[in-house]
This record gives structure tokens, C-alpha cells and sequence, in this order.
């Protein structure tokens, strides 16, 4: 497919997907939704976390922690254009994994990566996986479903040897590993994800989010957004000297007539004046 300058060309296998690229550079905010196993074939991977910077080069893998906000890019290197495989676990998958274990042998006192881009170490198994998948690169060779499965199964099987904390981070839809509403909120509070979305990324039904959420705030979860906001606006005002047209934008809101009236009745100002007078 070509956009522009830009050709991509992407193929899906029962969830494992070969991707090509060819452009100068392309980043993209994304917000990952399942966990992803990614090899770089060719080209280079460029994620940022936060201040973190990770390049993926070729024959390196990388694993990407869903529900978490990532700045990536596909770019071609020394004259190559960007080939990579992505395994996806989706939920779906991962239950029926986790019904097989026996559960006394999981190791329940393991916790989640704290970090969204995880770097792999070369290991056999990761070799060895990448090298038997990748010459399905070539289009014309459509592998059977039961082979994608198993492929999947072992790149799972792999990252657990690697690190025993991939059992809570694969795993997080079941106690104790569900992800932790408050931090998740406070770290896309920006972000235009409605409830279901939220109560999603969490590993929880709406209802049992909602249910979830009353133990630990009085306030239901909009108004906790709101406040979350507001709060971060206020701190952007007084601290980076950004317009009141810039900063409500930044923190999540959509009118600024909603935003004016919620920051004056939250601080007793409107945020023009409240920004002229901290000049």
C-alpha cells in the first residue's frame, strides 16, 4: 500500500503479522492494546517510553506490554527497508493458556514489569522461533493455522523462561495481577479512552471496574478524570508558561468553555487570569 511517500505492506497469520516498510521515518503515537512479541528482520524499531529511548536493530526482539502508550517508528537503514514479525497475545489466547498451567506451580509471588518496552535478550529459543517464521516473509507461502498456534505457544513458552515475571505480565486478567486502576488512570488521564475502554486496558468488565473504583475513590472515575486534569493544567500554567489555548488541549480536554468553567470552580479563577497573573 502507498501513502504518499510512504509503501507499506503488512500480512496477518492468525495473529503473527509480517510487516514492511519503506519511508524516510514515520513516528506514530500508539496506544498498545494486546502484548507483542516483535522481531526486526531489517531496518531499525524506534520506541520511546516516557524519556526512554529503545532501538530494535536486526536479529534483536523486543516485547511491548499492552495498555500502555508507546512513540514508535518503522524506518528503513543502511539503504533496507523495515521487515519485522509481530506476534500478538490477545486476551483470548492467553486465558486459554492460562486454564492449562497447573496453578501451584505458578509462581504467584512474581510481579509485573514496571516498564512498557522490554528488550529480550538473544536466547535460543527466541532465535530459533524468529528463523523458523520467517520464510513466510514471502507472501506466496501461507502457513496453516495450527502452525501459527504452535509458533505462538513457543514464542509464550519463551518469554517465560526468559523472566518469571511474564507470568504476572502476560497473565495480568487474573488475582492477583490485575492491573492497577489508579496508575493506569494517572498515566493516560490525557487521553480519550472511554469508560469500557478503560475497564478493558485494566483487565476488568465495566461493572467490575466501576465496582473496583468505588473501593479506592469517593469520586466516581469521570470526575476523577476531571480533577486529574485540572490539576495537571494547573501545575502546566504555573510551571512551563504555556498558553491556556495549549495546555487544556494537552491535558485531555475537548471544549474549552467546559475546561474555563471547571478550573475556575476548582480554583476560584478562570485559567486566563490565572495565567496572567503568574507572568
Amino acid at each position: 500500500m502507498e501513502t504518499g511517500k510512504e509503501t507499506y505492506v503488512t500480512f496477518n497469520y492468525s495473529d503473527i503479522i509480517y510487516s514492511y516498510y519503506f519511508s524516510d521515518d514515520c513516528m506514530c503515537s500508539k496506544m498498545v492494546r494486546d502484548h507483542f512479541l516483535v522481531y526486526v528482520y531489517s531496518g531499525e524499531y524506534v520506541l520511546e517510553e516516557g524519556k526512554k529511548k529503545t532501538i530494535v536493530r536486526p536479529g534483536e526482539c523486543v516485547f511491548l506490554r499492552r495498555d500502555n502508550r508507546v512513540e514508535m517508528a518503522k524506518q528503513p537503514k543502511n539503504g533496507e527497508p523495515f521487515m519485522g514479525i509481530f506476534i500478538c497475545y490477545k486476551r483470548d489466547f492467553l486465558r486459554k493458556v492460562f486454564q492449562e498451567f497447573e496453578k501451584g506451580k505458578l509462581p504467584i509471588e512474581a510481579s509485573k514489569h514496571k516498564q512498557s518496552v522490554i528488550k529480550l535478550p538473544e536466547t535460543p529459543d527466541i532465535k530459533g522461533l524468529f528463523l523458523s517464521i520467517t520464510p513466510y516473509f514471502d507472501s506466496s507461502i501461507k502457513p496453516s493455522d495450527d502452525i501459527m498456534c504452535l509458533k505462538m505457544l513457543e514464542g509464550l513458552h519463551a518469554l517465560l523462561r526468559i523472566d518469571e515475571r511474564f507470568y504476572a505480565t502476560l497473565f495480568d486478567f487474573a488475582e492477583p495481577w490485575k492491573i492497577d486502576i489508579i496508575e493506569f488512570m494517572d498515566k493516560n488521564y490525557m487521553y480519550d479512552l472511554s469508560m469500557e475502554e478503560m475497564a478493558s486496558f485494566t483487565g476488568r468488565s465495566l461493572s467490575t471496574f466501576k465496582r473496583d473504583f468505588k473501593k479506592i475513590s469517593d469520586l466516581s472515575p469521570e470526575k476523577w478524570l476531571i480533577q486529574r486534569r485540572l490539576e495537571a493544567a494547573y501545575d502546566k500554567l504555573k510551571e512551563t508558561g504555556k498558553s491556556v489555548s495549549d495546555v487544556y488541549l494537552e491535558v485531555g480536554f475537548k471544549n474549552f468553555s467546559h475546561f474555563s468553567t471547571a478550573f475556575k470552580k476548582q480554583y476560584g479563577v478562570t485559567p486566563s487570569n490565572f495565567s496572567q497573573a503568574i507572568v
